[in-house]
């Protein structure tokens, strides 16, 4: 279903370093670092959160999740898992921590769903979203999707518990979630996955982190972008066969086992992959971006700091302004963002006017 829209809104003029310093004192974030001038920085103020997809997943017809639907709120597992699963539209809030049993367990999420944590209070705990092939229109928000790793069994090459699985979807968007302690992969975009948007998450204390490909063909496009790494060892994201990968304004630091000099590592642009990455930070990251040499990577305004390894850059990948247009926030107000403003957050998935919701359990 490939049918990209192009050429889009321009970029804003050249900023000055008093956009960085302008975003610092909106968001009363301290002092953060040296701030430089960049030219495709945008000083333009945006809410860090709304209910509308940006990147690959606005495209073609938008992701708008369960909206039009009814809005339920769930606090146990049969419950999420047969709204998940219905073939209406819902809304889905999650109120509480809901234990999947038996460990592992998969919760499949059928077409036109949103699903979102209440306030910070929604968990799936030892489970996994599973999205199966065909699956589209899907928002995942707010969730803490957490300790599905089994004690001893560092790779997991036998148990595939993924914190977010989907196969052959399209119209996907991951937004202020956080993983951690994910006995396989913490999100898996399997097999020509399109339209997707990853926003805002947090990736914590894991060992394969984030994959994509899985297949020969070269079809994905992803936006990934304000995402926290952190006590991550590979996959950071590993990015294979995709037509188009955009990384942004990204926050990778403090790898797990660093002293391994192949499989830890950050961003990897993998087979046929056209990468670009803008305006990231990379702290205490080995290999903080590499690229095969069937693969291109375009890297641009990106702040490294006790960086090793591969920093790999070739071939002119693309133009992500050619799609859609976005903020790029400086490089050097990453960390303080990404840290205040990923994973969940109070004020999502709260309704601004009474609770509003129905529930059948």
């Amino acid at each position: 279903m490939t049918h990209l829209r192009s050429k889009r809104l321009p970029g804003a003029a050249g900023r000055t370093s008093a956009a960085v310093l302008g975003l610092v004192a909106a968001l009363g974030l301290g002092v953060i670092g040296e701030a430089e001038a960049d030219p495709h920085v945008s000083s333009v103020a945006a809410p860090r959160w709304t209910d509308r997809a940006h990147g690959f997943a606005s495209l073609a017809g938008g992701t708008t999740g369960g909206a039009g639907g009814r809005v339920v709120t769930v606090t146990d597992q049969a419950a999420l898992a047969e709204y998940a699963g219905a073939p209406e539209p819902y809304v889905i809030r999650v109120r509480g921590a809901i234990t999947a049993q038996p460990f592992g367990a998969n919760i499949t999420v059928a077409s036109d769903k949103t699903i979102v944590g209440v306030g910070t209070s929604g968990e799936l705990v030892q489970g996994e979203f599973h999205l199966a092939p065909g699956t589209h229109n899907v928002i995942i928000r707010n969730m803490t999707i957490r300790d599905s790793a089994i004690e001893g069994n560092w790779d997991c090459k036998d148990t595939d518990f993924d914190g977010i699985q989907m196969d052959t979807v399209h119209h996907v968007w991951v937004d202020h979630n956080r993983f951690s302690n994910i006995c396989d992969g913490q999100l898996d975009v399997r097999k020509d996955g399109e339209y997707v948007t990853v926003s805002y998450n947090r990736f914590e204390n894991n060992n394969k982190t984030f994959g994509l490909g899985w297949t020969t063909e070269v079809r994905t496009q992803i936006t990934i972008d304000h995402n926290l790494f952190a006590h991550t060892k590979q996959r950071n994201l590993s990015v294979d066969n995709a037509a188009y990968a955009h990384l942004y304004n990204n926050y990778l630091t403090a790898q797990v086992d660093p002293g391994d000099p192949v499989w830890t590592y950050g961003n990897w642009s993998r087979g046929r992959t056209k990468m670009v990455i803008e305006n990231s930070y990379y702290q205490d990251v080995q290999h903080p971006y590499q690229a095969d040499t069937t693969a291109e990577l375009v890297q641009r305004g990106s702040i490294l700091r006790n960086t090793t390894g591969r920093h790999d850059e070739w071939g002119a990948a693309f133009e992500p302004r050619e799609f859609y247009d976005y903020r790029l926030d400086p490089a050097a107000a990453v960390p303080a963002l990404v840290t205040r403003f990923s994973g969940p957050q109070k004020n999502i998935g709260v309704p601004a006017r009474g609770p509003a919701v129905t529930s059948r359990h």
